[in-house]
């Protein structure tokens, strides 16, 4: 069979913000709940019990100069640099997130121009037909524009795009509210291109939903749990509980459908790279996907894991991941040619995606 049109990743690079937040940073908080009423508990019994159930000890937050933008111009300069493309060839820039440039000194989120016109103009790229958009989907988005580029590069409309997820989620946060240790700072790129191979290389099968019928505020903005603090403000709210369960009982499913859309067996997945935003959670989706694929349990090491120290930086968690584990700076964690990965994420929506991909 003649070789045909196959979607690659052609480079990756992050950007992994300097100041590091460790949960000792939210001591002097007072947490109330949805309700407005205050959590009848210490702060440190707060944290401790957040640390047990997410995983997470310590995330990442800008300096005050930075921007959404300014770190997503970043991360492609990596991706650019490990993909040794000339970015004047570029077919296309996604960038993926969800609040726009918000500034430190507060003010509504800043969308004009687009967070990737601004990374391009950053980028200093001068050729007006490499188109630039947004994607705002939640936590999936960033491989939601992996899958846009991949399906744009096989009807042969592109041959190169960078794809981008920026996320300053600690400018969106309420202090008062115990989930807003989750959330954190970051920036990841890719570059997919579009080469001449065979059918057993890059982009296998892909698959998204959206369920809003009972699901679609359980990520939303509101205002803080505190009436008096910011009251022209909004602030992102999660139902963690709810998030939780939906994740757990959808996000398997998604999986399963793309591994078997691919033809892909358990014993072929080399990795698994799952959005990270509870480590709980992602272990609860590991163990349902290998059961169901008749596996006792997840293979050793086969899920790299970055919540821990860099928590959730929403669209930006995924790429980073990919970047860190390509360029073999995650401990333990390597990718090799021939490898089959897959990719997964959840968030706002409520939206869920999943990938399969061969390394060339």
């Amino acid at each position: 069979m003649p070789d045909r049109v196959r979607t690659i990743i052609a480079g990756s690079g992050s950007y992994i913000p300097e100041r590091r937040i460790s949960n000792e940073h939210f001591l002097g908080n007072e947490f109330y709940d949805a309700d407005g009423e205050r959590i009848p508990r210490e702060s440190r019994e707060i944290i401790e019990k957040f640390e047990a159930i997410t995983g997470i000890h310590e995330r990442r937050y800008v300096t005050e100069d930075l921007t959404t933008s300014d770190i997503g111009a970043e991360a492609s300069k990596a991706a650019l640099e490990s993909s040794d493309i000339d970015p004047e060839t570029l077919d296309c820039i996604i960038v993926a997130h969800n609040f726009g440039d918000v500034r430190t000194e507060g003010g509504p989120p800043d969308f004009v121009p687009s967070l990737a016109s601004r990374v391009k103009e950053k980028l200093g790229i001068k050729n007006p037909d490499v188109v630039a958009y947004d994607l705002p989907f939640g936590c999936p988005g960033w491989l939601e524009g992996a899958i846009h580029a991949h399906s744009f590069i096989q009807v042969g409309r592109f041959k190169r795009a960078l794809v981008v997820g920026a996320e300053t989620l600690s400018r969106v946060l309420d202090p008062h509210d115990r989930d807003s240790m989750i959330y954190a700072d970051g920036a990841g790129a890719c570059v997919l291109e579009g080469i001449e191979g065979p059918d057993s290389v890059g982009v296998l099968s892909h698959q998204t939903r959206t369920d809003t019928e009972r699901h679609a505020y359980s990520l939303r903005m509101g205002p803080s749990y505190v009436e008096s603090y910011a009251p022209a403000s909004l602030f992102l709210k999660m139902q963690g509980h709810r998030v939780y369960e939906y994740a757990v009982r959808t996000v398997p499913g998604v999986i399963l459908k793309c591994l078997e859309q691919a033809g892909v067996a358990a014993g072929e997945i080399a990795k698994v790279f799952v959005h990270q935003a509870n480590a709980k959670l992602d272990d609860a989706i590991i163990e349902r996907v290998f059961k169901r694929l008749g596996a006792d349990a997840p293979p050793e090491g086969i899920m790299p894991m970055t919540i821990g120290w860099l928590g959730n930086s929403s669209v930006a968690t995924l790429p980073t991941l990919l970047d860190l584990v390509y360029k073999r700076r995650l401990e333990n964690h390597e990718i090799r040619s021939g490898d089959t990965i897959v990719l997964a994420s959840v968030g706002a929506g409520m939206n869920v995606n999943a990938m399969v991909y061969r390394l060339p």
